[in-house]
């Protein structure tokens, strides 16, 4: 049976809830932290990420003791202790007016503001473990290529917000948004950034006036 004290370090999430605060830890790790403990052929971690899929896909209402004891790995304690814990949250669910990104296109309508701008501006959003946004800061103005944007200055921001991971966005003065050259090479070395920094890019999305692109949609994050 694999414990919480037993995941990698830089996977634990309960020292990462001490370090960072729960809102930077993802869905699954919160859901890891409930759990306390996966059962024989079967780890803490893919228990959570099949309760992540049922409440992405079937929503939270969904997470009944019923539900939950079809998982495997999941018996009748386990089942009640999850659907005893979302329902307290549900009783307590507050700030509606958080923006959740969901896909490309909230972060579309996000960064309207930036879609007919005559010049390019590199954008950063952090989002908290649940994607909700925290924030969303210009990085740079101007015309991008792999060697301005650096990665100190896209990835402050998050450790600035204890954000769980960041999107980026630039838009394209032209109308075309296809990706150029600099745009793929930026996103890769700011990709790789991330996975030494233990940052998460979601995505790369690239904005016009009246349509976008996204890097993870087209197989490019």
């Amino acid at each position: 049976m694999k414990q919480i004290s037993e995941l990698y370090k830089d996977d634990k999430p309960r020292e990462k809830l001490v370090k960072s605060g729960a809102s930077a830890l993802k869905n699954r790790e919160l859901i890891a932290l409930i759990l306390g403990s996966g059962q024989k052929n079967f780890p803490l971690m893919t228990i959570s990420k099949a309760i992540e899929s049922v409440l992405e896909k079937e929503g939270i209402d969904a997470v009944n003791i019923e539900r939950l004891k079809n998982i495997k790995g999941i018996g009748i304690a386990k089942a009640a202790q999850i659907a005893a814990s979302f329902e307290l949250a549900k009783r307590f669910l507050v700030e509606p007016d958080k923006f959740k990104i969901t896909g490309p296109r909230d972060i579309f309508t996000l960064l309207q503001q930036y879609c007919k701008k005559q010049q390019e501006h590199f954008v950063a959003v952090t989002v908290d473990g649940a994607n909700n946004v925290i924030n969303s800061r210009v990085i740079f103005i101007g015309t991008l290529n792999q060697s301005i944007v650096h990665p100190r200055e896209v990835f402050a921001p998050a450790f600035t917000d204890r954000a769980a991971a960041i999107i980026i966005a630039h838009n394209h003065p032209s109308g075309n948004i296809e990706p150029s050259f600099d745009d793929i090479a930026m996103t890769k070395k700011l990709t790789e950034a991330g996975s030494i920094l233990g940052i998460e890019i979601l995505d790369h999305v690239i904005i016009a006036d009246k349509n976008y692109y996204s890097f993870k949609m087209n197989g490019k994050l």
